[in-house]
This record gives structure tokens, sequence and C-alpha cells, in this order.
């Protein structure tokens, strides 16, 4: 027995003039509402102007460091032992790394910031001021958060005290002061300050960098001893007097 089945017709596009686009209609209808848009433009305009100018002043002090000297420098000591040691058959080790990459890694690390900002007292200008006072050229204090005549920060209302730990204070400064950029070519790095005071932006960037330098010569002295060491314990190691 043959069954049929029927089949639904295919659905057909149909044109409909009232689906059409009026761009005369279009811009009646927007100009009869020119003055809502334009009100509109105008409230935001001057919403954002006035954002801006609520907002303090923020100012930047940039500085440009460069490596003392290149990487595998003769004239340097590490090169200097290292010759000497390649004069002996010694090997020293690698020969030296790279000064910009090495700086940019301690100006980032927690340790060394957290010794600078206590170093050189700056919790309080960064946890617990409001704004910076042009005139008399300090801060100005925020009086729920530290009492400037006692020196001590105060409690919150379950009693725990509002003092910043390490960590806040170093999350403050990168987030909020410190900016490092690296140009690959030069191996130059910048590095900038930002802060509510024109002064104290240039000042904490005079000292990050005083910082930073005597810190990598540290390094520096403390490889060049551990070097001097390795050569005397080899030199004691031989009884060849040419070697020696």
């Amino acid at each position: 027995m043959t069954r049929y089945e029927r089949v639904p017709e295919p659905t057909e596009t149909r044109y409909h003039p009232n689906d059409e686009i009026d761009l005369r209609q279009l811009f009646t209808t927007l100009w009869q509402g020119k003055w809502v848009i334009v009100a509109t433009t105008i409230l935001f305009a001057v919403a954002g102007v006035f954002y801006a100018l609520s907002k303090p002043n923020i100012y930047q002090a940039s500085v440009l460091l460069a490596p003392a000297q290149n990487e595998g420098n003769p004239s340097g000591i590490s090169g200097q032992l290292g010759g000497l040691a390649s004069l002996a058959g010694i090997n020293l080790g690698g020969g030296g790394s790279n000064k910009t990459i090495m700086a940019k890694e301690v100006l980032q690390s927690r340790a060394f910031l957290t010794d600078f900002i206590h170093r050189h007292n700056l919790s309080v200008p960064l946890m617990a001021t409001e704004a910076w006072n042009m005139k008399s050229q300090s801060w100005v204090t925020d009086r729920e958060i530290y009492n400037v005549e006692t020196a001590e920060w105060l409690q919150d209302d379950q009693g725990e005290s509002l003092k910043p730990t390490d960590w806040d204070l170093v999350k403050k400064f990168r987030d909020g002061h410190l900016s490092l950029s690296e140009d690959k070519e030069t191996g130059m790095l910048t590095v900038k300050l930002k802060s509510l005071s024109p002064p104290v932006a240039k000042e904490w960037a005079d000292l990050l960098v005083k910082d930073i330098n005597e810190h990598m010569r540290e390094q520096d002295v403390q490889e060049a001893e551990a070097r001097i060491a390795f050569l005397e314990e080899k030199l004691n190691e031989t009884n060849v007097a040419g070697m020696q």
C-alpha cells in the first residue's frame, strides 16, 4: 500500500515596502530630538570637566639609568680577575650578567623596596596622607589613620591597628608610584616616580637611584671578593711557581 506524505513548500521571501528605511523620516526623527541629544552631550561634557578638576594633580619624575660598564668589559674588576684566572687555566664561571635586567628586578623586589621605604621613613607619606599643601610644602595627614602629635597609627572600629604591613607598603609603592620601562636596544632603564607633590616625586627618584647604585656596587664587591677568595684557594693548591 502506497503512502503519501505532504512536503512543506519552501518559504518565500516576500517584498514588503514598509520594511525599507526611510532616510528622510530618520533624519526628521533625529532633528526633532536634537535638543535632547545636545542637552545630553553638554551634560556629560560638563560632568567630565568637573570630574577632571576634582581629581588631584599627579606629578612625575623620570630618571634614565644606564649600566656603568658593558657586559664583559675587561676594564672591570670581574674582567681582570677572569683574565688572570684564564691564564692559570681556571674557570671562574659565567662572565657576567645583564646589569640592566638585574637592576630592574632588584627595583621591583619586595626586599629592596621594603628596606627603601623604612630607611627613608616613607610609610606615613605612602599610607596616611590626603593631599599636598603647596603653600606650606607639607603633607596633609589623614587624622583618622595617623596621629601626627604622638606619631602613632590609630585603630579601626574593631580595635585593630591601622599600621600597614610591609606588603601593604610595597604594593602601594609599586602600584601607585613606581613605573619601570626598559629599552631593549640601548639597554637603558627608565625609572618614573609619581606623587601628589612635585618635590617629593623628585626626592624619591633621587633616593631610589642612589640606593640602587649602592646595592649594585655592594653586589659587585661581594662578587669580586668571592672570585679573589677562589683564586687564592687555587693558588694554595699548586706548587708551580709559574702559575703562582
